[in-house]
């Protein structure tokens, strides 16, 4: 397994990414962590990334409401970038409408719907499947 995991947070609620960051540090995973705060930062990091030939986060955490680029509009711009590198996406939302969970599963590049607030028990099984 790769001793560093690369995590992408894709959210525009400053006190999730704090949030987000103190569950990180408790998981005991060495993790690096790079927070955007809407859908366009997020692709211009994941462009410049894959200009530069760098590492890909393995696993991206896309809130669905934000301003700018919203998480479905990030998918979409997401798949026109032509990325082959496999990254684990799943939607992190407080969202409890059916719609958005069942319109999730109609992304191929995306592996769940996660509802807020994240617990440390489910960021660790999300850690634990990208060693597999």
């Amino acid at each position: 397994m790769d001793s560093k995991i690369d995590l992408l947070v894709i959210d525009d609620d400053d006190i999730n990414i704090f949030i987000i960051k103190k569950i990180v540090e408790k998981t005991g995973y060495n993790i690096n962590m790079v927070a955007k705060t809407n859908g366009q930062l997020a692709i211009e990091y994941l462009s410049s990334l894959s200009e530069n030939g760098e590492r890909f986060p393995q696993l991206v955490l896309i809130d669905i409401n934000m301003p700018v680029l919203n998480g479905w509009e990030f998918l979409e711009a997401y798949d026109t970038l032509g990325v082959q590198d496999r990254v684990d996406m799943y939607m992190l939302s407080s969202s409890v409408y059916e719609n958005d969970i069942e319109k999730a599963k109609t992304y191929a590049t995306v592996k769940g719907f996660i509802s807020k607030p994240l617990s440390i028990n489910k960021l660790i099984e999300l850690f634990d499947s990208l060693s597999q």
